[in-house]
């Protein structure tokens, strides 16, 4: 069974939850004869992997999976090898090849009528791209740099002589949290279109539209609870639900506070444990088939493993560290927790003005280990 992120995802253009500017924005973008390079930028699940995806779509035709290609950068800031990886991705015939994948052309990609096989799905536009008979496409493939604020400025340089270059018939799309790490060579090769969050009676109204379509009828309060404690991220807030609807926990708004206050309050103590032990960064290295890999463990390790495994946000990590501060079983005592307690708070205030929350729970994570550490309450290990 497939997740209603993937079954109740839009499927033309007025179904995204977006300000009805943007969402022109995005059609008429998709509709253009030649079609711009694109940063799609904006917090965390306000669709902006749904709207290139409807722009892959609109722009390619039918068969446009099989000419998009997409590289997460986000994965590649925490691996070795990094830059052979990437080059890889834009040269599949080796780093010293002139064979680059923004130069590939292909003839089902010139002619949308070669094939007639491809998605099932409408056009977004509420009509196919039309060209003449002896006209050519202009956009043979897509190339999608997801998080792409995660590439840093040698990959971020490669990619603009990449896109000067070969990109005649491709384009390139990125998507990014923090549009201003985003080296201004690129931004200026692009246009910027930023998505906002998703208003709390958004997102209310589309869990109602989802439940109504499952034939769920869940409490009175507790769609509007998960709107709330969602803060604009609309993936997070059907995730939610889809998780309670399957454990048939929308009875009762109790349960959401439950669900939030059980998923991973154990690893998160383990996080604040290992910065007090001043492991806030502890890299080893493991055996991964016939190779050894080096992997980030100590708090940050577990901190990313619990994130990813849990869609948490930063927000949500903070609730949790206040919970087992005040009332789990770290066994501090009162000076070092009001000291921790008001990192904490100095962390929560700068989420609030920030969009990279990672980087605001790892400062918090040092503050942590250096009270640990004056304070001598680090724990050996």
């Amino acid at each position: 069974m497939s997740s209603w992120l993937a079954e109740k995802a839009p499927l033309l253009f007025e179904d995204l939850l977006l300000p009805e500017a943007v969402r022109t924005n995005l059609q008429h973008t998709s509709l253009q004869a030649n079609p711009p390079h694109l940063l799609l930028s904006g917090p965390a699940g306000v669709g902006k992997t749904a709207a290139w995806r409807l722009l892959a779509r609109q722009v390619l035709g039918p068969t446009w999976e099989a000419r998009t290609h997409i590289l997460q950068a986000r994965d590649l800031s925490r691996t070795s090898g990094a830059m052979a990886k990437f080059e890889e991705f834009l040269r599949p015939e080796g780093s010293g090849s002139e064979d680059t994948l923004a130069g590939r052309t292909s003839l089902d990609a010139f002619d949308h009528t070669f094939s007639s096989s491809g998605a099932d799905t409408p056009p977004p536009a509420g009509k196919e791209c039309t060209y003449d008979s002896d006209e050519r496409a202009p956009v043979s493939r897509l190339i999608v740099i997801e998080d792409a604020d995660y590439l840093g400025t040698i990959r971020q340089s490669y990619l603009r002589r990449m896109m000067e270059v070969s990109s005649g018939s491709a384009r390139f799309i990125f998507t990014a949290h923090t549009p201003s790490r985003i080296i201004e060579a690129l931004r200026s090769r692009t246009q910027h279109i930023r998505l906002p969050k998703t208003s709390r009676s958004e997102t209310e109204r589309r869990l109602q539209q989802i439940v109504e379509e499952e034939n769920i009828s869940p409490v009175r309060g507790i769609l509007g609870d998960i709107s709330h404690v969602s803060a604009g991220n609309l993936r997070k807030a059907i995730f939610i639900t889809e998780i309670l609807a399957l454990r048939m926990l929308l009875n009762d708004r109790k349960n959401l506070q439950s669900l939030l206050a059980a998923t991973s309050l154990r690893e998160v103590q383990h996080v604040l444990e290992e910065a007090l032990r001043n492991r806030v960064h502890d890299w080893r290295w493991e055996k991964e088939g016939n190779k050894n890999k080096r992997v980030l463990k100590g708090a940050m390790g577990v901190l990313d493993q619990v994130m990813a495994e849990n869609s948490l946000e930063a927000e949500d990590i903070v609730a949790q560290f206040h919970h087992v501060l005040t009332e789990g079983r770290l066994h501090l005592s009162e000076d070092v927790l009001a000291q921790i307690l008001l990192a904490l708070s100095v962390c929560d205030v700068a989420l609030h003005r920030s969009m990279q929350g990672r980087i605001e729970l790892e400062r918090f994570l040092f503050q942590v280990a250096e009270i640990g550490q004056r304070m001598d309450v680090a724990k050996a290990s």
